[in-house]
């Protein structure tokens, strides 16, 4: 596999939040938590059925490019607004119940605000996902450095 980028995705941890480095590390610390069962879920909002498919062939990409791996019926898109509440896409719901599964160790999406709009419903559901074992990998440079 070709070497990773450094600074082109993050992982995010709640598991020690007071240190910098738990809550953002590279795309080398996160591929090589990913590299160990590299299969992860796609996840995106967006705002017409028409592009779907641009944006998650772009999700595709991304993870193809790291030798991550992408199962069947695990690239999930929702049309809408970013700020619907999570529960209510069934997208999201998809790929919660995707979490709960062994299939896939994490969740690539284009910024953390696909996930949930507003800070209190992310930092929710970026905490169960972690319970869940999953990691969460934004490919949103400006978001790296972000405390969960």
């Amino acid at each position: 596999m070709p070497p990773l980028s450094s600074k082109r995705t993050t992982w995010h941890s709640l598991l020690n939040p007071l240190t910098r480095r738990n809550r953002s590390a590279p795309a080398a610390e996160a591929a090589t938590l990913i590299g160990q069962c590299p299969a992860v879920a796609l996840y995106a909002v967006v705002p017409l059925r028409s592009v779907e498919n641009l944006v998650l062939d772009d999700l595709a990409a991304y993870a193809q490019g790291r030798g991550w791996i992408v199962p069947a019926g695990c690239a999930v898109a929702d049309t809408g607004n970013l700020s619907q509440h999570p529960e209510s896409r069934s997208g999201w719901n998809r790929v919660r119940a995707l979490a709960t599964g062994s299939l896939i160790q994490a969740v690539v999406v284009p910024s953390l605000t696909h996930i949930a709009y507003r800070s209190a419903d992310g930092d929710r559901e970026q905490a169960w996902l972690l319970r869940q074992g999953l990691l969460v990998i934004t490919t949103d440079p400006a978001e790296w450095d972000r405390s969960p």
